[in-house]
């Protein structure tokens, strides 16, 4: 069956009564792009490391934020780092980019189009397709605001009295904003906030535009795209409106589109849910995203470091099944999102959970809550610069350099999984908590945010005593150790070994080359002895450059205080 014929059956259950007209406008669509010839392979490797950034977070004098920042990255991180996710770099009224007011302008206050163009030569970029919701400054809305056709029908409507308590919320704030229009009072559902309108998707106009969006980014340079908040996309009353089966459809139209016109490009899913309902979102294994966040990861790593016990991580990724051959997951730590804890429910116990929202609040964090359909409310996100998440503000204070090993630990557990890094730029760059920039917006996210300053920047990263020039240099040094690797391929094998409860221990091999790797991670301040077995007897480790041989086909180790080994077996 063709990508075409795909396309039309999916649009048939979709909009059964308008599918033949949708089918001809996307195929407009489409022809104004040549088509490319399909591959069954996942066009990434060892090498593809993505950096999370937003376009104006490194900032000198008056130039062009998105300029400064290309230089920046070319002179500290290329070509280590191959890949920048650029958050939403558009015009925007709120959330700090993730309110869209043009999809397809880039905010001039970061820089323009040939910005983006520039950096794009040197890096893989990453687009966020914001998709659920527009700005309610955006001339769409304000169009819907004036009863003009067609916009009139491009947000979704609903009356107050309509039972939606089932709808799954990530916000306590109310999920239906009145309007006034010259037609009356109308309701407009709002997932996030009454400053982002929920699209109406059951509209086949609006999916057109959507998709016009989608391949619009191809043409500007996007190899990766970033469906943010994709699982809320699709709305019915009377059910949770998350993870809608028609909300599937519409994202694998989205891959059929890209396969016809751009089969390199790459779709990654942003769903913050737990992990069975997050990897959905890969559907066949072919036919939905490429890439899934792995959102478990960044509460599991912390409770890990927050207790010396790698039990609960080690049960997780025990269980984790290989992504497929097509399909890989992103592994990311930290975000300009807080850390999640709805993907940690029935992996962490409700005590565990709490002792994460303590110790936040007690490194200087904050909490965010969320609306339950009982009427009650649940921690939803924490709120904090990872690096003191992970690290109490007394030992920063009197052991920086153990507070720097502990966090470089949680962060080689993600270098060291199947799949493709994400490191967030406050994460590289040993940032702390911006307190302040909280009390300025009266907004928790903001302590995760702040923006840096290009020359104030580089000299602290010069300064080899300085926290931030030790992250770095140390993070670095793993990236460009695991590039070389080809058994850190994301398509890699992987298999947990449980040696020790304080010693997280992942063993990776590439089946292609024969090339393995045994990546040990301490969690604790204890010297761990442990008693690894192994099929070869010689191992070289990548990072401290010794070598280790087996006695009996076991290997003898004994692993420092939030020490990392990458044991490579000589072949």
């Amino acid at each position: 069956m063709s990508s075409y014929e795909t396309i039309s059956e999916k649009l048939k259950i979709l909009y059964p009564d308008h599918f033949e007209d949708t089918l001809q406008q996307l195929q407009q669509i489409l022809n104004a792009y040549p088509e490319q010839p399909s591959s069954n392979e996942l066009p990434l490797g060892e090498q593809d490391v993505v950096l999370i950034t937003y376009g104006d977070q490194i900032q000198r004098d008056d130039e062009n934020p998105l300029a400064v920042q290309h230089q920046f990255l070319k002179e500290t991180i290329h070509p280590i780092v191959n890949s920048v996710h650029l958050l939403p770099f558009f015009p925007y009224s709120s959330d700090d980019g993730f309110s869209v007011i043009d999809y397809k302008a880039v905010n001039p206050e970061h820089g323009t189009w040939d910005d983006i163009s520039a950096m794009g030569q040197d890096f893989k970029l990453m687009f966020d397709a914001v998709f659920n919701h527009i700005s309610a400054k955006s001339e769409w809305f304000q169009a819907f605001l004036r009863d003009e056709s067609p916009y009139s029908n491009y947000f979704v409507v609903m009356s107050p009295d309509v039972d939606l308590s089932e709808v799954v919320r990530p916000r306590a704030l109310p999920l239906l904003t009145p309007v006034e229009t010259p037609s009356g009072t109308k309701h407009v559902w709002t997932t996030f906030s009454d400053d982002q309108i929920d699209l109406n998707i059951m509209n086949p106009a609006v999916l057109i535009e959507l998709i016009d969006i989608l391949l619009f980014y191809v043409e500007q340079g996007a190899k990766l795209i970033r469906l943010d908040a994709i699982a809320f996309l699709w709305k019915i009353a009377g059910t949770t409106s998350i993870h809608l089966e028609q909300t599937h459809l519409v994202i694998q139209i989205m891959r059929d589109a890209l396969e016809i016109v751009a089969p390199d490009v790459l779709i990654v899913t942003e769903t913050n849910v737990p992990h069975e309902e997050n990897i959905s979102y890969f559907g066949d294994g072919t036919n939905e995203a490429h890439m899934v966040y792995q959102f478990p990861l960044p509460p599991l790593i912390l409770h890990t470091l927050a207790t010396g016990d790698t039990a609960k991580l080690t049960q997780w990724a025990d269980n984790l099944e290989p992504a497929g051959a097509q399909t890989t997951f992103f592994n990311f730590i930290a975000s300009h999102d807080g850390v999640g804890l709805r993907p940690v429910t029935g992996i962490l116990s409700d005590a565990e959970i709490q002792n994460l929202v303590d110790r936040a609040q007690t490194h200087g964090g904050y909490v965010s809550f969320k609306n339950n359909s009982d009427g009650s409310q649940s921690p939803y996100e924490l709120n904090i610069n990872y690096f003191d998440a992970i690290n109490p503000p007394a030992l920063v204070d009197s052991s920086p350099e153990v507070a720097v090993r502990r966090f470089i630990v949680s962060q080689a557990i993600g270098l060291c999984l199947a799949g493709v890094p994400g490191i967030y730029v406050h994460s590289l760059f040993g940032s702390r908590n911006d307190r302040e920039g909280v009390e300025q917006t009266g907004r928790y996210r903001t302590i995760n945010r702040e923006k840096l300053q290009y020359n104030a920047l580089k000299e602290e990263l010069n300064n080899k005593q300085s926290l931030r020039s030790q992250v770095f240099s140390a993070y670095m040094n793993l990236l460009a150790i695991r590039r070389e690797q080809s058994a850190f391929h994301p398509l890699a094998t992987q298999r947990i070994h449980t040696l020790n409860s304080s010693i997280f221990a992942v063993e990776r091999q590439n089946e292609l080359t024969g090339d393995r790797i045994i990546a040990l991670n301490n969690v604790t301040d204890q010297a761990i002895s442990v008693a690894i077995p192994v099929e070869h007897d010689d191992w070289h480790d990548l990072i401290q450059s010794n070598n280790y041989s087996a006695q009996q086909k076991t290997l003898p180790l004994t692993i420092e205080p939030y020490q990392i080994m990458w044991l490579k077996a000589e072949i």
